[in-house]
Formats: structure tokens, sequence, C-alpha cells
């Protein structure tokens, strides 16, 4: 049975927080960070290294950061891998260089065949983007059932396969597909291939199909850019995107929430969320360092139950799909901390503010995911709570899915 949806968002943080709390003077402070090397206590020895950065404890700080590098370890335990990243993280910030480094980390990003290998590996191994696309393309399916010209927005389309299990599941339709338009948001030197990948699939499977392009940033995209036309039910997919924009706490523009109420001002038939369930946005540092050490623990833990410890592509997946977006909560504030994660709480009341009410996914969409779990690690499990779906690993959630309109 997975932990109830925390009500309030610094619960998580308190628990973990309370762990290492009991923090005497400095001589003692050193004795335990001593102690816990000693031990091999990774986990606590991060903990102190963190709480010496907030306390602004450089030589603390420093001391603990080089007992740390023999600690740590790409290739070994869970914790170890990602307390390499997490150093990574104490240490650009420390030298105050996270958006470069995070930048670094974007631009050493592989050639685009492989970085598809590593997302399609770390696709088949987790079921988080599994369970967040099928969630999401079950209740569009469903909004969308009687339609026949269907318009989807994605406002990050990556490489656009959250696509093709629902292009295939419209062309199964009685009566014959409907005809379909995506609008893919994202990096135009990607949405040339994902155009071509989506037309030929839809060409195979006889679906009526076209698509259209908007090569900008999520938060820079108004309503001209989305080609929204009368006659067509219109669906809105907001998949693991909406925390990279910036919120009222980092500017007055507050797109996050502006973007939100764009939508709601295209009256869609449906719009779905699918995001972490982490709270990252607003925290202080430690706090901060807190949950992304509680939530990539778990991550990592799952991933370890599935591909072996020296396995080259997993240091792969790890470091591509997973090390940034550490590296980023960790070492940058501000406009340059982009990885801004929220509870689900928070989500259901910027929707609920921005004019949306909530469309409950059906039993049909349940139990087609929790077939999905079927085919892995038991120590996954999905609960149902207010209408959303949550995938989480052993006790902790890390995915809540859900939709309104």
């Amino acid at each position: 049975m997975l932990q109830p949806l925390p009500e309030i968002a610094e619960s998580i943080n308190d628990s973990v927080y309370y762990e290492h709390s009991i923090w005497p003077g400095d001589t003692d402070d050193l004795m335990l960070i001593v102690d816990a090397i000693s031990r091999g206590d990774l986990k606590w020895v991060l903990v102190a290294c963190a709480k010496a950065i907030s306390e602004n404890n450089l030589l603390l700080a420093q001391w603990c950061i080089g007992e740390l590098r023999g600690m740590v370890s790409i290739s070994g335990e869970p914790i170890q891998r990602l307390g390499a990243y997490m150093l990574e993280g104490l240490v650009v910030r420390l030298a105050a260089t996270g958006s470069s480094i995070y930048k670094s980390l974007q631009s050493r990003e592989p050639e685009s065949y492989d970085f598809l290998s590593y997302v399609y590996l770390l696709h088949e191994v987790c079921p988080y983007f599994k369970f967040g696309y099928m969630s999401a393309n079950g209740a569009i399916a469903e909004a969308m059932k009687d339609e026949e010209r269907i318009h989807i927005i994605d406002f990050q389309i990556g490489e656009g396969s959250q696509w093709v299990a629902l292009i295939q599941a419209f062309a199964a339709r009685p009566g014959g597909a409907p005809n379909i338009r995506i609008t893919g948001i994202g990096d135009g030197s990607k949405l040339v291939a994902v155009r071509r990948r989506l037309e030929k699939l839809a060409k195979k499977f006889d679906v009526p199909f076209k698509f259209h392009a908007v090569s900008a940033s999520s938060y820079k995209v108004e309503v001209e850019n989305l080609d929204v036309r009368i006659g067509e039910a219109l669906g809105v997919n907001f998949a693991y995107m909406l925390h990279h924009l910036p919120d009222e706490s980092v500017s007055t523009e507050n797109h996050r929430d502006r973007v939100l109420r764009m939508v709601k001002s295209l009256s869609p038939k449906v719009v779905t969320l699918v995001e972490q369930e982490c709270n990252t946005n607003t925290s202080p540092f430690l706090p901060r360092f807190l949950e992304t050490l509680s939530y990539y623990t778990a991550m990592f833990e799952s991933i370890d139950v599935i591909l072996p410890r020296n396995h080259k592509e997993r240091i792969n997946v790890e470091q591509h799909c997973l090390a940034s977006d550490v590296v980023n909560i960790i070492a940058c504030e501000g406009a340059e901390r982009i990885v801004r994660h929220e509870l689900l709480g928070k989500w259901k009341s910027r929707f609920s503010m921005a004019g949306f009410v909530p469309y409950p996914l059906s039993s049909v969409v349940s139990a087609t995911i929790r077939s999905l779990l079927k085919d892995y690690n038991n120590g996954y499990g999905i609960e149902e709570r207010d209408g959303a779906l949550c995938l989480g690993w052993m006790d902790r959630i890390l995915v809540s899915s859900c939709a309104w309109k």
C-alpha cells in the first residue's frame, strides 16, 4: 500500500528532515561526520555537507566534499550512484556555477540516436513514462470517443513517442479512424523527425493525420501559435513539462499559471496532467536537498532491481536522463533553476484557479494501467485518489496523473 499523498506540501520534507535535525556544536558535528564516514553512511554525509553549505560553513563543506568523493560511484549501489550526481550539484553550487554546469550537462547530451536509445531503455525498464502516457492517452481517447475531428496540443512533444499508441488505438475505432491533427511544441530540429515518424505511422494505419510544428519554448507560446480551429474537439497534453515553467516565485509574468489560463480560454474537451510527485519548487535549499535525496533514491533503487550495476547502458540512462535535473535542483536558484516540481495538491489548486474542473479517469483506464504493472517488479504500486492515479515505488509516490476540462 502506498503512502497517502501529502495534503501539506512540507510533510515529506519534515519527515526526512527530522532524521538529520539534531546537530550539536561544531566539534561534535565533525565527530558525527567522521563516525558516519567510518560506517560508510553516505546519505548522512551528503546531508551534513548540504547543511554546512546552507549555513555557509565553507570549511566544513569543502572537507565533506573531499570525503564524499571517495564514497560515491556511478557504478555502485543506488545511493552511491545518486550521491555522485548530488555531490556534483553541491560542488557547483559552492562554486556558484550552477547555470553553466547545467547547460554543460545538456550540451553533453549524446547524438540523437544514442539519446533515443537511452530514453527507450528507461521507458522499458521503469513504468514511469508508460504510466504517464497511457493514463493521459486513455483520458484523451475516452473524451474523444465520439469525435470525428480531433486536435491534440502537446506542450512538450519530445520524440513524439506518446502518440504512437493513441494513433493505433484510433485506427482500430469502430466505424473508422477520426481526422487527427497534432500540434507539437518543442525543439525545431527534432520536430521535423517527429513529423515524419508520426505521418509514416498514420499512413500505415490509414489514419487521416496532420502535424503542426511550433518551434518554441512552452512558456513563450501564445494562442495564435496553436492554430485552433472551429469544428475540432481539442485535447491538451501536459506530460512531465509544467514543472519547467517559471511561476510567481520566479517571475511576475508567472508563466505556469498564464499558460493554464490561456489553455482554458481555448475551451478544451480534456486536458491531461502528468507530473513527478516531488516538492522542489519553492522550498529553501536544505529541505529541497532532502526532498531530492528521498525522491531520487526511490527512483534509482527501482532502476537497480532491473539493470546490473556495471551495465553501461544503465550508467548512460542515469547520466543523460536524470543527472542534469538533480544537478539543477541542487545547484541553481532563481530563474536558473528550471526544474521546479510541485505536489498534486498544488497542481490541483492551480488548475482550479484557472477555471478547470476534474475529469475523472474511468475504471477502464485504471484497469489498463494496473495490467501494465504486471510486467514490472512488484515493488511498484498504484493508488487512486480524488480522480487521480498515482504510481509509486515501495512506500514513495513518484508520479501522479489526472485529467481536467
